[in-house]
Formats: structure tokens, sequence, C-alpha cells
């Protein structure tokens, strides 16, 4: 399709004269703003990614990949026989822990919170939680059956007023009858440690204790509420989950981190689809300027459109002229807005870094969010994406003025020259 010929002319039209200079400098303008344009939908979805991906480890950190716990709420007695069959059969199963949990009302002197109280086995819990690399003081291993150690988040310590090694009385929703008649179950626990994971949901509302004695807490004859599982990809969790339902008999739930948090992932999925949506106008707006420009160059050139007409060329090769200039333009704006926006995707936080140092100010307090910094995280799927439409939209701003130059008659043109 393109031939030396259309080639050498097309190009030569990008070049300025001086009669011509502005329709190339409109053509420079519909360049840089294809760059920008691309340039700022690379970096604008790897930093979603980047806050995607961190939000997603922040949340699964804590939660597990798949949950097992009975339909009837009733204690899951044989959990490590079941443990153990479930391991046999699957090998992307790659960690297991039993788990408790309640709703409980903590108090520390005049201070009442509510939270969720959560039994874990020290031994066990790092194989499906990040919590033990999240703690500011103390060990998850501190905690010791019989003991009565709890670890409490950041945000519950604080609207509690405790520190290291304080009494907090954790009182359960159940009852116990008394000589003074029937009163809730309270239990003193003394503070092993603190922990923060940066998620609201967990650092002002969990605490961990021993797996026994949340146990014996609740009353539950060595049993537990269920088991967490943690996958070698956690992106499948939803096959995995469908095996284990056909392999467990009825009787027990099975979910996996999809389903607890669907809502939140959907939400940030379409926020990023409409980011890309938006941030592409700016690309179109720039690829449909070249429009304008190409139009103003068939106005400029009937004469020559007309001579070439006259030697021979075909329509087919005056429009491929045209077309020629709308592609240089996008691929070299492309290409330039790719490089750009991929070094800039790479490089964010030393840019961030140098124009917060330049400004004096900061972006993102580490005291108000609890992502401080901007993650960002290049799929290259994206990028070639945004190229392959970036580009797109350019030779479709080609068309319509390449086609107009092909219909031009040489007699109307010359008749004036």
């Amino acid at each position: 399709m393109f031939t030396p010929l259309e080639l050498n002319i097309g190009l030569r039209y990008l070049r300025a004269k001086r009669r011509n200079q502005f329709i190339s400098f409109i053509s420079f303008s519909s360049m840089m703003g294809i760059t920008l344009g691309v340039m700022a939908l690379i970096t604008v979805l790897s930093v979603m990614n980047g806050f995607e991906k961190e939000l997603r480890e922040r949340i699964l950190g804590m939660a597990s990949h798949i949950t097992i716990s009975r339909m009837d709420n009733e204690a899951l007695q044989d959990w490590a026989g079941l443990g153990e069959a479930i391991a046999n059969t699957n090998p992307r199963i790659v960690g297991m822990a039993p788990y408790v949990r309640k709703e409980v009302m903590f108090s520390f002197g005049s201070q009442v919170q509510g939270g969720l109280l959560r039994g874990v086995s020290p031994e066990k819990d790092p194989e499906v939680s990040d919590v033990w690399q999240k703690m500011l003081y103390g060990e998850l291993s501190e905690l010791r059956a019989g003991e009565f150690g709890i670890i409490l988040g950041k945000g519950l310590a604080r609207k509690l007023g405790v520190t290291m090694n304080d009494k907090v009385t954790v009182v359960t929703p159940q009852a116990s009858n008394t000589p003074a008649g029937i009163l809730p179950r309270m239990k003193r626990f003394t503070v092993k440690g603190i922990f923060e994971v940066g998620m609201h949901e967990y650092d002002s509302a969990l605490s961990l204790i021993h797996v026994d004695d949340a146990a014996r807490l609740f009353r539950l004859q060595g049993g537990v509420t269920g088991l967490r599982l943690k996958l070698d990809d956690m992106f499948e969790a939803v096959p995995v989950r469908n095996e284990l339902v056909e392999i467990l008999p009825g009787g027990y739930w099975i979910s996996d981190w999809t389903m607890r948090h669907a809502n939140l992932f959907r939400a940030v999925k379409i926020e990023k689809t409409m980011m890309f949506i938006i941030l592409l106008l700016i690309v179109a707006v720039a690829a449909f300027n070249i429009v304008s420009t190409l139009v103003m160059v068939v106005t400029d050139k009937q004469a020559d459109i007309a001579i070439l007409r006259t030697l021979g060329s075909t329509p087919g090769s005056i429009m491929t002229i045209f077309i020629v200039q709308g592609v240089v333009i996008g691929v070299v704006g492309v290409a330039l807005g790719v490089v750009a926006g991929v070094s800039l995707s790479l490089n964010l936080n030393a840019v961030v870094g140098f124009l917060e140092r330049v400004l004096e100010v900061q972006f993102m307090p580490a005291d108000v969010y609890y992502i401080s910094t901007f993650p960002s995280e290049l799929y290259w799927r994206d990028v070639i994406k945004i190229a392959l439409i970036s580009l797109g939209l350019s030779v479709l701003g080609t068309l319509y003025p390449a086609w107009r130059a092909s219909r031009i008659q040489p007699a109307e043109a010359l008749r004036y020259e």
C-alpha cells in the first residue's frame, strides 16, 4: 500500500515551509497531544494497578483465600482430620490454619469498644496470614495457650488507651448463671502485642488470642469456628472452592476472598475503567486534530493533487499520501507517549519525591493516608492496548480528509491556476 512515491510525498508534506508553517505547528500540537494523552493513560493505569495490588495484599494479609466452616454455625470439631483430607486432594493449597471468630466488647478503665476477637494458632497462622510481619510491638509467638495473652490492632489499642502488658477485659455475648443471676462471660487478657496492617477495618476492630484460649472462652470443647486456607495463586480461589464443594460432604460453608470483598474490587475495577475512558478522550481530541490538519493540507495542496492526477496517480494513491501523514503523526506521538509513560511509571516514586522536595509539600501524608506512597504496577498488556487504540484513533482521523483529497477533480482544481 505504501509505495516509495506516496511515502516520500506524504513525508514531504509534513515538513514546514514558509507558507505552511501554521499547518506544521498544528501537526506538532496533535503529535504532542497524543504523546501527553498516552503518557497520562499509562501512568494513571499503572498507579491504579498499584493501588489495587496494595489494597488486595493488605486485605488478604489478614483475610484468607478460602474459608471453611459449618453451615449451622456450630463448632468444627475434627478440623485437623478435615484439613489433612483437603490438603491431600488439592496441591494448590499451600497453607492451612484453624481459627475462632466472635464479636465481643473490649473494656479498659472507662473505655468500652466493640470489636472482633479471632483465635489463631501462632504456629500455623503465619502460613495463611501476614500479621506476624505487621507487628509494631511484641511477637505473635508470645500468644501461649493458658496465659490469656492478646494482640490488638493499633487503632483499637489507641481507642482503649492501652499499652503493652495492660489488662483488657473481654466481654462475650454468652451468659453464665451465677448466684447473682445471669451475667455475661468476661475474661481479662494481658496485652502481648500491637499490630498495624494499614487497613482501618482490621486496625480499629481486630484482636488476636490463642486458639485454645478462644475455644475455652467460648466453650467450644476443643473445636474451632473453621479453617483458613492459602493458595499458591489467589486468583485460583474460585475453581478451588468449586472443587472443595464437590469433594466435601454437605453441611460445610465454603467461601473465598472474591465473595467477601467482591463489591470493593468491583468498585476499583469500575473506577479504573472510567479513568481509562476519560483519559482516552485526551488522545481522541489530539487524534482528531489530525482531521483539521489534513483538511488544511488538502485545501493547500489542491493544485499539487490535480497535477499528480493528471500524471496518472490513482485516487487510492492520493488517499494513501494523506494517510501517511496521519499515520506518521500517530506513530511518533504514540511512541513518544509510550516511552514517557513507561519511564514515568517505573520511576514514579522518585519523581514524586523530587516534586515534594522542590515544592516542599507532601502529597499523601502518612498520618492521614494508610498508603503514603504512589504504588505503581506496570502491566504491558495495558501499554499495548493503549498504544493500539491511540494509533487506531490517529488512523481513523486521516480517513475523511484523505478521502476528500482523492475526490478532487483536476479540471476543477486547475481552473483558476
